[in-house]
């Protein structure tokens, strides 16, 4: 089939608000999600070393703080540096791009705020 459609909405969540679609729409090498998250949400701190998946993170409303460790990058939003990594503020229209062996950390705003994720090894 040259196409698959979804509606992120008839997924059922897991974690508190994420909806992986990648099953759903019969992907093959792209992992595609939408993440709605509560205000103050943490998601787990993770990396993709093992399985080389670099990965997009897209704000499409609300504000968050996103945490990267072990990788140095470009930015255009505002950056801080801590012991515990650089974090990016983000706002809505925002993307940031992460590669594989950096950990990283999801951290909502006072405000629900829905992402779209994407990534491929």
């Amino acid at each position: 089939m040259s196409h698959t459609t979804a509606d992120y909405e008839d997924v059922d969540p897991v974690g508190g608000g994420l909806h992986f679609l990648r099953d759903e729409l019969d992907c093959e090498s792209l992992g595609f999600s939408v993440l709605e998250a509560d205000p103050g949400w943490v998601g787990k701190e993770h990396d993709h070393a093992e399985d080389g998946q670099e990965e997009v993170y897209f704000l499409v409303e609300g504000e968050a703080t996103l945490t990267v460790d072990g990788v140095e990058g470009t930015s255009t939003s505002s950056r801080t540096s801590s012991g515990d990594g650089e974090e990016i503020r983000m706002e809505a229209g925002d993307a940031v791009r992460i590669s594989p062996d950096a950990t990283r950390r999801l951290e909502n705003g006072p405000l629900e705020s829905t992402f779209v994720l994407a990534g491929a090894p």
